[in-house]
């Protein structure tokens, strides 16, 4: 019922930036949160930046201070500007979001490499 694509992946160097980008399309009444998970080769996925309903905003610390996550309801569509990138932010960054269509449920982009690297 519900899709979600990521864009924006890529490589860049240490200490420069990327923005994602996640558009959810489908049958959506509502979409309660979306937010960004990474997974790094050999490492369990983790939580990289959450944006709910409310306008809060939850960030891993390894993040704070350099990921920004904002949202456009309007456009179904939530961002991950990524700044002052290190090689340990190399990952595979996935789209996640809870959305009502109509009953609440859970859906994943298909994944985004980021490559820090120089």
């Amino acid at each position: 019922q519900v899709q979600l694509v990521e864009s924006g992946g890529g490589l860049v160097q240490p200490g420069g930036s990327l923005r994602l980008s996640c558009a959810a399309s489908g049958i959506i009444f509502n979409i309660n949160a979306m937010g960004w998970y990474r997974q790094a080769p050999g490492k369990q996925r983790e939580l990289v930046a959450l944006h709910t309903s409310s306008g809060s905003t939850n960030y891993a610390d390894s993040v704070k201070g350099r990921f920004t996550i904002s949202r456009s309801n309007a456009r179904n569509t939530v961002y991950l500007q990524m700044n002052s990138l290190k090689p340990e932010d190399t990952a595979v960054y996935s789209c996640y979001a809870d959305v009502y269509s109509p009953r609440l449920a859970s859906y994943w982009g298909q994944g985004t490499q980021v490559t820090v690297s120089s």
